[in-house]
């Protein structure tokens, strides 16, 4: 499994963003660059992409910035990942049957991920980052 910068940064984007509250001020460039330590011009071009997929709305104006479009349990980690990089491509049939065989497996293993993907939500993200007092 080998993301992108881009996605990566983009997941991070997408995870500041599910821990603002939705009755606060949207969030402003700034500052979820340095939430995440996204280069500024950087997040401007990935939350181009995350809004023209539906996934953050922008607001204009002094009090501006972005915010999700849905609830974070809503969003999955896939759909942040197809925003940014688009589907996946799958190679043409091999021919030879070892060739085809290993290409199955590699077929099982992308399923997997994809239903891993499809299973996490940027809530179950966020709850994964969040501190936990742990008790002995």
């Amino acid at each position: 499994m080998k993301r992108s910068a881009k996605a990566e940064y983009a997941c991070l984007a997408m995870l500041a963003l599910a821990r603002h509250r939705p009755e606060e001020p949207p969030m402003r460039i700034r500052e979820i660059s340095e939430a995440q330590g996204i280069p500024e011009r950087y997040l401007v071009q990935i939350l181009l992409y995350l809004k023209g997929a539906g996934l953050v709305s922008s607001v204009r104006g002094a009090s501006g910035g972005y915010r999700l479009t849905r609830p974070p349990d809503r969003i999955s980690i896939a759909e942040v990942l197809m925003a940014i990089d688009g589907p996946e491509e799958h190679p043409r049939e091999p021919q030879n049957p070892e060739a085809r065989a290993l290409t199955s497996v590699w077929e099982e293993v992308r399923r997997a991920e994809q239903a891993v993907l499809d299973r996490i939500s940027l809530a179950d993200l966020t709850e994964r980052a969040a501190p936990r007092d742990w008790v002995i």
